[in-house]
């Protein structure tokens, strides 16, 4: 069943939020997650208000920017959604999709799932790949002052959740790291189908990156 004025007022607070968020986790990258969610939804059955509000709150305070703390996110959205005077298994219920959404290096021991959980992170993962992925994650290599390439440093394959956050190599790893990963690791038909040619574009860039970088093209 929906709810206009609860999914209103969940906008309007993320807008708030996010006001001085970086430029690959401001509400722009909620909006497009957004947006994916209820693509990837119509297809499934699901609670789709469980969806709407994972997907505008999933990154409500992401843990890079909170000192590693991944407890700030779930804490902030929880405090909202008892507000809103919303039932307590649906908080739980986004509160344990905004808790297990993350990759955090693909050896992230998920404790929840969901169908729900299944499409959120599916649209989030859509907005790491793709033209829009490689823009969010130059924007986000300049954030933290990182090379854009060094041949010397190769990628970090299979790395722990610790490893992963605490990573600082070049952004060019990242594709390697994750981002390229990710097509074979969506959850619904639909986001595999969406991830497909986003990954091709990816494959692309990179190959024009390298040519580019050895003075070939």
């Amino acid at each position: 069943m929906s709810n206009p004025t609860l999914i209103h007022n969940t906008i309007n607070f993320v807008k708030e939020q996010l006001q001085e968020a970086e430029g690959g986790h401001d509400w722009f990258h909620i909006q497009r997650v957004y947006n994916n969610a209820l693509q990837i939804a119509k297809g499934e059955e699901c609670d789709l208000v469980i969806v709407q509000l994972g997907a505008l709150l999933h990154d409500i305070a992401d843990s890079k920017f909170h000192g590693g703390d991944e407890t700030v996110g779930p804490k902030v959205a929880r405090a909202f959604l008892e507000q809103e005077s919303l039932e307590e298994t649906t908080i739980n219920h986004v509160v344990n999709i905004i808790e297990n959404i993350s990759f955090k290096g693909g050896n992230f021991d998920q404790k929840f799932n969901s169908i729900e959980l299944q499409i959120v992170q599916d649209a989030d993962r859509l907005d790491a790949i793709g033209a829009i992925g490689i823009a969010r994650t130059f924007n986000y290599g300049g954030f933290k002052n990182r090379a854009l390439h060094n041949p010397a440093i190769e990628p970090q394959m299979n790395m722990t959740k610790e490893e992963y956050k605490n990573n600082e190599s070049p952004t060019l790893n990242h594709f390697y790291e994750k981002l390229l990963l990710l097509k074979d690791r969506m959850n619904t038909e639909t986001g595999k189908t969406l991830a497909l040619g986003r990954h091709d574009y990816m494959v692309n860039f990179l190959s024009q990156f390298y040519a580019e970088w050895e003075g070939e093209k």
